[in-house]
């Protein structure tokens, strides 16, 4: 039996509970069946309650029991070796023949972890836990940060924890146990409070944990004598979450549990016995109070059954009368105890629980102290803040000295003053001020010497802004700086205030001069098409003309010729209609067809030749990396020494990567080592971009500022995440601000202030595109001369052309008019022309003939004998220059161009003369007014019949005429 059953068999019966005995049995053992038999013996002696103190696993055959034999259980969880507690698998069925109460209250140690990781904004840490907790217990709290994104690790912690740490560094390279320390920065230890203290000792002597590490522990049953040794043999920080019981405020009442008093051993703080307790057997004593209370109670209210002697081997053994009626009493008392006030829910448990949450600051120079930071439970939650205020406050007066590398717009020069300090300017800038502002610290700034970020050299060292910080020569490095495994192996940063991504920036494409634009509507295919579809058509209209001619008017010409049909077939087509009529039923099946063709094509042409000049098209095949690591054409680079260099550096030349991007971007990127295609600055990149064919592979957020920023929008960019990074600020390796650097980010980022200096410095509506090929001005817009280029070359073409064939129709006709005119010449005519001057003689529209006044012409009647011999005209001249000449019969002496008669002929008139040569021109109109010329035939031998010789002079007289 053990000195505590003792103890508190003493402490009852020195109170008002005389009379009750309370019998213990101890069990050494955790094996089921020795249980179960140690509580059928205490059931043999007559028992009223039965209360265990054992493991979820044993409890389970016991609560079996007590449902059978109707014995009020009330279950204390106990763990094993004091590791922290489990959730036990036993649950309640809510029936009425439950017998079980749990007095400890539910375990809570997933939702406490949870807070308190939440509340310190922890994205990656290792769970440590010795060998005899299972692991199943923080299972709940494993699925939910894993939800959240956080990186968990879980190793184990063996007994021999010295063995344990020997073969870390047994095993792992150099490499590796940086990476392991830069794990241990981050813990939370579920493990029994001597295995804690122990594990602590060695990791702090292996040197594999600085001042800016940060530990939790967690289990209910640490004390104060274990918080003291936890906070000695630690560095950094460290979170201690217990759970706690309250105390009266009045130091004399503190004894005084309502109507009894407790032993000064287990009342006062300061005793040995009272701190050394474990809470287990604190929930055991009041757990006997309560029982004591409850039978008192039956006493009082004259309600008592008698114990009976159970026998729970026998199968006919019958179940205790008063055990319900003694369960409802107990259940609906409680009792102000050690552990507070201790009562039950309808399910049975006890909802009763607090934890403290108690802290320090980092390092030791910073008067190292544990406090209490703060409380929870399950009914409000987080009461208090786990922030180190004192740490806060001792920021102020501090003076840091911080290094930074010029990049727009995150660290820009603002002012250069000769004979005064530099100011800068920038988003890192801003996101500094803020911190200052709130923490209380002054800076000062200066620039890397080599203007580089940094990157690990042969020999092992850093250049750049890290290695200002590795050396010590500054306190903090701020620019555009990312978060990466390498820079993380020497210096520590703070959590990301930016997202970091990749990027491209290139120029924007400028449009082409395209002379023919006017023919991008279609294709040259389609062109083609069409120009056959009219040679065609034109010759089946001609072959459907010539088939079957179509019937015309008396007098009316004709002429469907093929050179006719085609102009007819090529004028319908683009809508200016045609001289030629058709009127067949065969020539307007197939004119209609392709009317109705040509008005599609040509509302087709038009719609897309609209959108084809109103909307410029310029498309950049580079859209992405993959599109840049395709192509050769456009050389591209980054930044020497820089976090993008070093990725596609180890991304390229790791032969197992399955993305093949990474070594074409790398074999550009590495042309001639390095320094053909890259820079050694950022400005120079751009610079290259702005003025030659080259693409710049950069940060996207610095890329994007400068192509919002552009004064002629000339760049675009492409963004393309490669890696899950962020800006950070860097600090020296172990240094004490880091956290509370990373608490004010987070602040910053929850109260919207971060995004409001985004927009700042990235504007969503500015003067540039970001992401769009085309220039501005090219896109939409009214037309300019460039776009209609083609037509008017078009047009010129043809007005050449035009003038050219007049040239040729001309020197033809002068060429032709030398000879003889053949009677094809006598068809041609002017006939429009001709129609005019007729129309303008025409007075009277109501006689068929106009007659010719008599000064038109003198017809003179002449003698047949006095003609020369030709009886008939050799020649009849062409109507030429719309013109008909006419002459008389003249001699044969007489040389002119008019036709003549014979001698003979002209002897044949009696009398009359002409007494000179009249041309003029005549003009004749068709009877049926159209504009058809005259059918009028060459002129053979004219008989001539003497008339009488009446003395008549018609051509002298002026009123007559003659008609033609």
């Amino acid at each position: 039996m053990s000195a505590f059953t003792v103890f508190f068999r003493q402490e009852i019966t020195n109170n008002h509970h005389q009379g009750l005995a309370v019998c213990a049995e101890l069990s050494l053992s955790s094996w089921i069946s020795l249980c179960f038999l140690a509580a059928c013996d205490l059931m043999n002696h007559g028992i009223l309650a039965l209360v265990s103190s054992i493991g979820c696993t044993s409890a389970g055959s016991l609560q079996s029991l007590a449902d059978a034999m109707h014995i009020p259980h009330l279950f204390i969880q106990r763990s094993t070796a004091g590791t922290p507690r489990s959730g036990c698998g036993t649950t309640r069925s809510n029936r009425n023949d439950d017998y079980t109460l749990f007095v400890r209250p539910p375990v809570y140690i997933n939702d406490v972890i949870l807070r308190v990781v939440t509340e310190y904004a922890w994205q990656k840490f290792i769970i440590f836990y010795d060998s005899e907790y299972d692991i199943r217990g923080i299972q709940e709290f494993l699925d939910k940060v894993s939800q959240q994104g956080m990186d968990v690790a879980l190793q184990k912690v063996e007994n021999n924890i010295n063995k344990m740490i020997t073969g870390l560094f047994a095993t792992m390279r150099i490499e590796e146990l940086n990476r392991y320390r830069d794990t241990l920065r981050r813990a939370i230890l579920v493990m029994n409070p001597s295995t804690a203290k122990s594990f602590i000792a060695e990791v702090v002597e292996a040197n594999l944990v600085a001042f800016d590490c940060h530990w939790i522990i967690i289990n209910e049953e640490i004390n104060d004598a274990d918080v003291q040794e936890l906070v000695r043999k630690s560095i950094g920080r460290l979170t201690i979450i217990r759970q706690s019981f309250p105390v009266p405020q009045n130091i004399s009442q503190r004894c005084f549990r309502g109507n009894h008093r407790i032993s000064s051993s287990l009342c006062d703080p300061k005793d040995p016995f009272s701190q050394n307790m474990e809470i287990t057997n604190l929930y055991i004593y009041d757990t006997v109070l309560l029982l004591a209370n409850a039978f008192h109670k039956k006493l009082e209210d004259r309600k008592w059954h008698s114990m009976a002697s159970l026998t729970c081997i026998r199968k006919n053994s019958k179940p205790w009368q008063g055990g319900r009626s003694m369960l409802d009493t107990i259940k609906k008392g409680g009792v102000n105890g050690l552990t507070g006030e201790l009562e039950f829910a309808d399910n049975g448990r006890n909802p009763n629980v607090l934890f403290e949450i108690l802290g320090t600051n980092y390092g030791e120079e910073l008067s190292r102290g544990i406090r209490k930071l703060g409380c929870w439970n399950p009914v409000t939650g987080l009461n208090g803040s786990l922030t180190d205020r004192r740490l806060e406050n001792n920021m102020r007066g501090v003076v840091l000295r911080v290094v930074t590398v010029l990049e727009e717009p995150f660290v820009m020069v603002s002012e250069n003053v000769l004979g005064k300090p530099k100011k800068y300017q920038g988003f890192s800038i801003d996101v500094l001020e803020s911190l200052s502002n709130y923490l209380g610290f002054t800076y000062e700034i200066y620039v890397a010497p080599d203007h580089k970020y940094g990157r690990p050299q042969e020999n092992g060292t850093w250049n750049g802004l890290i290695g200002e910080l590795v050396f010590k020569r500054a306190d903090i490095g701020i620019s555009a700086l990312t978060i990466t495994p390498d820079r993380e192996n020497v210096v520590d940063f703070t959590t990301r205030y930016m997202d970091y991504s990749v990027g491209v920036l290139l120029q924007k494409a400028e449009k082409t001069m395209d002379m023919f634009a006017c023919l991008a509507p279609f294709d040259l295919s389609l062109w083609a098409c069409i120009a056959g579809t009219v040679l065609l058509v034109g010759l089946l209209v001609y072959l459907l003309n010539w088939l079957n001619p179509p019937r015309l008017q008396m007098g009316s010409m004709t002429s469907t010729t093929l050179y006719n049909s085609m102009w007819f077939v090529y004028g319908s087509f683009v809508q200016q209609g045609g001289e030629v009529p058709y009127t067949t039923l065969a020539t307007r099946m197939m004119m209609g067809a392709w009317w109705l063709f040509a008005l599609i094509v040509i509302s087709s042409y038009t719609a897309n030749l609209a959108a084809f000049l109103t909307i410029t098209r310029i498309e950049n095949s580079i859209q992405s990396l993959q599109d840049l690591s395709r192509q050769t054409d456009i050389p591209y680079g980054t930044v020497l020494d820089s976090a993008v260099y070093e990725h596609v550096r180890v991304k390229g030349m790791n032969p197992f990567e399955k993305n093949n991007m990474y070594s074409k971007l790398w074999q550009m990127i590495n042309r001639s080592n390095g320094s053909e295609n890259n820079v050694q600055e950022s400005q120079a990149g751009i610079h290259k971009v702005k003025y030659g064919n080259y693409a710049f592979v950069w940060d996207a957020a610095v890329l994007e500022y400068v192509a919002l920023n552009d004064p002629d929008c000339s760049f675009y960019t492409v963004g393309n995440t490669i890696a899950d990074r962020g800006y950070g600020i860097a600090l020296q390796h172990g240094s004490p601000y880091r956290d509370v650097f990373s608490q004010r980010i987070l602040e910053l980022q929850q109260n919207g202030h971060m995004d409001l200096l985004k927009h700042k410095w990235w504007p969503k509506n500015g003067q540039c595109d970001l992401y769009s090929s085309v220039d501005p001005k090219y896109k939409g817009g009214a037309l300019d001369i460039k776009s209609f280029a083609g037509v008017f070359c078009i047009l010129a073409a043809g007005i050449v052309l035009s003038c050219l064939i007049a040239m040729l129709e001309t020197w033809w006709n002068k060429r032709k008019g030398s000879r003889v005119p053949s009677k094809e010449d006598d068809k041609e005519i002017d006939l429009e022309h001709l129609h005019r001057r007729v129309n303008s003689l025409c007075t009277d529209d109501e006689s068929p003939h106009k007659q010719f006044s008599t000064s038109s012409i003198d017809l003179t009647p002449l003698d047949i004998d006095t003609l020369p011999t030709r009886q008939a005209l050799e020649q009849i001249s062409d109507f030429r220059n719309t013109h008909i000449t006419t002459t008389t019969f003249i001699p044969e002496q007489i040389q002119t161009l008019s036709r003549t008669l014979s001698a003979k002929a002209a002897s044949g008139f009696s009398f009359g003369s002409v007494p000179e040569h009249r041309t003029g021109p005549f003009r004749h109109r068709a009877p049926n007014g159209g504009f058809f010329r005259s059918p009028i035939k060459t002129m053979s031998s004219i008989p001539y019949q003497p008339t009488p010789t009446l003395g008549l002079n018609i051509g002298n007289d002026p009123d007559r005429g003659t008609s033609i």
